[in-house]
């Protein structure tokens, strides 16, 4: 189905029109919304089950496969939905701004990356898509690169889910290897079979450490909130629906497969529960609006992947109720919390207070999404908090209990976002404090009333949505309807338990956040101060390392690298008893002898003249005399080749040389001397060797003949060496040019220093 693959390169071939679109009409940008909101509508449309597939490297068996199901549809529709709010307010959040257009440009970018990643039916295209994201996060990320904290934080976040990327890379061939297929469909299809195969652990742990990494998952952690740098939009577009979701996705994705092996689910259940735990103690001590939602989203990643490893229809239904709710509330709080930024001056939940009066309708919509946070009755998340309770007592041991200081903490969260700022006395703001343009309210309060209308109405999404993400988790049909109730009585004291206790904590937290914050040993051993210590110290190895082996001298460097190219060669070939002789072949003749005569006297001459130019004059003599024998072997295109190039060489070598401040024609000692004539010995010993060898071997005339009989209806060419230059070996052609124009640049801008003074 051809609508499939056009969802994300839709997106795709769309990003260099934003760019180039908006650059010369910034009006225009509002506009931008209809796109998401398009392929939002060609999500919702397109069948289940659709697929589509096109051969992409077929001698890897690599292809461009795409697939919707219930799970990638509750992500696309996410990506798509909220991607399109997200256009609207950062057109008018960054109105006037003179990168506007690149912002929009990237962000778009990032929507199609992660459409693509969701959407793949190939594990290398999914893989492709997936770094991709990486990259987009980077520049959103570092959107305001003039700020030292943003750059820091985008390195830290491109650092961090690339390495854990080529991680998972790994995981990924060897999945690929022993599942005989890269697509995912067809991997799922062989049930748990796999979790019995002997690479199964490595998989498992290498996928899951790329995983952990782009979700925030504990000890990798500690990059997510660091990346609230960035502008509001893309705080919002991150934690909601895109980027830190694709991990959960991916191993959600996955679990059919490896649901029965055991360290899946410990792995997932106790990393998640970890997670969940370190995000709310340090949720509790911050006081930015933003890192405060930034480290509720890594508490509620954790408790995503902690619901994956879980092996119960009902922790798959609560998985994908939770990931929509928390799409929902997080995507508005973060978007009033930009508004909040924007209008007061300020993110610090400690000064911020009483706007409640001067922004009404922004009050309004922040209540709205904090109750549902919160999981009050009526709302959905009071379903999403059910059923997580319900799966989490059936789990033994400290779950249960993590589960309800969690689900308190991020109570107080809620308020502290969502009420706090809009409550009591009005504050002295630096900025305008009251409602914004619509086009910022927008997005929040369409996103907070939907958790008020699912939570009244859950048929509108209980078999629609809920119960195929749910099934394609589990990889059977749950059988669980949304609206159910679950749990009992337990259940619904510890809901009751959770909503006390946070509030008793709200009341308290203006005590309480000092005393944690407080707590410095969190910052000085904590993860993001590792990763500081493990950059120094990269730093300083590099540093020592470069002082031991940049030593100045370009006679050094050219002499360990041909000693180390050839002696490398040279002892494969001598381990694998490639020595050997070429059978004799027909007698050079005068001519050819004559040459190899002269070309032998300018290889003894440069090695023996004192003076320089005299020297590039001898090795000027044994290209030329090289090229002119090619010429008596009928090799034309290949001599006038070598000409071109020693030209070239000399033209460059002499304009260079006589530039540079010879004080001496050669400085070298007697010790010396015999060591670079030692090592010039073994060079071409070690060539000679090579080339021996290679020409000892059979001539295979399968190519040339292949190549002479194709010319014509391949190439459409009779000039056989042309066609292969151009057409057969053309990347080659396209490489060598690379080259040279690449060694002309360089010359170029090298002749132009050395012209000014000092």
């Amino acid at each position: 189905m051809l609508a499939l693959p056009a969802i994300p390169l839709l997106a795709l071939a769309c990003v260099p029109l934003v760019g180039w679109g908006l650059r010369r009409a910034p009006v225009m940008a509002p506009w931008l919304a209809a796109l998401p909101a398009a392929l939002f509508l060609l999500v919702l449309t397109t069948p289940d089950g659709a697929m589509f597939s096109l051969p992409w490297i077929p001698t890897l068996g690599v292809e461009l496969a795409f697939r919707l199901d219930g799970l990638s549809r509750l992500f696309a529709l996410l990506i798509a939905g909220i991607g399109a709010g997200v256009f609207l307010y950062a057109a008018a959040y960054l109105e006037g701004h003179p990168l506007l257009h690149r912002f929009l440009a990237v962000l778009t970018l990032f929507m199609a990356a992660m459409l693509g990643a969701v959407l793949a039916d190939d594990l290398l295209l999914l893989f492709a898509f997936w770094e991709l994201t990486s990259l987009a996060s980077f520049m959103l990320i570092g959107f305001d690169a003039h700020r030292a904290e943003a750059r820091r934080a985008a390195q830290q976040g491109l650092m961090v889910t690339v390495a854990g990327g080529l991680a998972m890379l790994a995981g990924l061939l060897l999945l690929g290897d022993a599942a005989g297929t890269f697509r995912i469909s067809a991997i799922l299809a062989q049930g748990s079979t796999l979790a019995a195969h002997p690479a199964a652990p490595w998989i498992v742990v290498l996928i899951a450490i790329g995983c952990f990494a782009k979700s925030a998952q504990w000890p990798l952690h500690f990059w997510l909130p660091n990346a609230m740098v960035a502008p509001s939009p893309v705080s919002a577009y991150l934690h909601s629906a895109t980027m830190v979701k694709l991990g959960v996705y991916l191993l959600a994705r996955l679990n059919p497969a490896f649901e029965a092996l055991a360290l899946w689910q410990g792995l997932l259940i106790g990393v998640g529960t970890a997670t969940m735990l370190a995000g709310a103690v340090l949720a509790l001590r911050e006081r930015d609006l933003k890192r405060k939602l930034a480290w509720s989203t890594v508490v509620a990643l954790g408790t995503l992947v902690a619901l994956i490893g879980i092996e119960d229809p009902l922790a798959a239904t609560a998985a994908v109720v939770f990931l929509l709710v928390h799409a929902l509330y997080k995507a508005s709080l973060f978007l009033i919390a930009g508004i909040v930024d924007k209008k007061a001056g300020t993110r610090d939940a400690m000064q911020l207070r009483g706007l409640g009066r001067r922004m009404p309708i922004t009050a309004a919509a922040a209540l709205l999404a904090g109750l549902s946070m919160a999981g009050a009755p009526g709302f959905i998340g009071a379903f999403a908090k059910d059923l997580l309770f319900t799966v989490q007592l059936g789990v033994p041991r400290l779950l249960p209990a993590v589960a309800l200081l969690v689900n308190a903490a991020m109570v107080v969260v809620a308020g502290v976002v969502a009420a706090r700022p809009f409550m009591g006395k009005p504050m002295e703001t630096g900025g305008v404090a009251k409602d914004p343009a619509v086009a910022l309210l927008v997005a929040p309060i369409v996103l907070a009333t939907l958790g008020l209308v699912f939570g009244m109405a859950p048929h509108l999404i209980s078999a629609a949505i809920i119960e195929p993400a749910a099934g394609a988790i589990l990889g059977r049909p749950t059988g669980i309807a949304l609206g159910e109730k679950q749990g009992g009585t337990v259940v619904m004291t510890m809901s009751f338990a959770a909503l006390g206790l946070g509030l008793l904590m709200f009341l308290g937290w203006r005590r309480l956040q000092p005393t944690l914050a407080g707590q410095t040993w969190l910052d000085t051993y904590g993860p993001d101060a590792g990763y500081g210590r493990a950059m120094r110290a990269v730093s300083a190895v590099a540093v020592a390392l470069t002082r031991r082996v940049q030593g100045g001298s370009l006679r050094g460097y050219l002499a360990a690298n041909l000693a180390l190219v050839f002696a490398g060669a040279a002892l494969v070939l001598v381990a694998r008893g490639g020595l050997a002789l070429p059978l004799p072949g027909p007698w050079a003749g005068p001519a050819q002898l004559a040459l190899a005569a002269v070309i032998l006297a300018g290889a003894l001459a440069a090695c023996r003249l004192r003076a320089l130019f005299g020297q590039v004059m001898a090795a000027a003599l044994v290209g030329f005399g090289v090229g002119i024998l090619f010429l008596t072997l009928g090799a034309a295109d290949l001599a006038f080749t070598q000409f071109t190039v020693e030209i070239l060489a000399i033209v460059l070598l002499v304009a260079i040389l006589a530039r540079l401040p010879f004080h001496a024609p050669d400085a070298r000692r007697a010790p010396e001397r015999r060591r670079d004539a030692l090592l010039a010995a073994g060079v071409g010993a070690a060539g000679t060797a090579i080339l021996l060898a290679v020409l000892s071997v059979p001539f295979d005339p399968f190519i040339t003949e292949w190549m002479g009989k194709a010319a014509v209806p391949e190439a459409k060419g009779r000039n056989v060496v042309n066609v292969i230059i151009v057409d057969f070996r053309a990347l080659d052609t396209l490489g060598e040019i690379a080259v040279l124009l690449i060694a002309a640049l360089a010359a170029t801008v090298l002749l132009r220093r050395t012209g000014k003074p000092g």
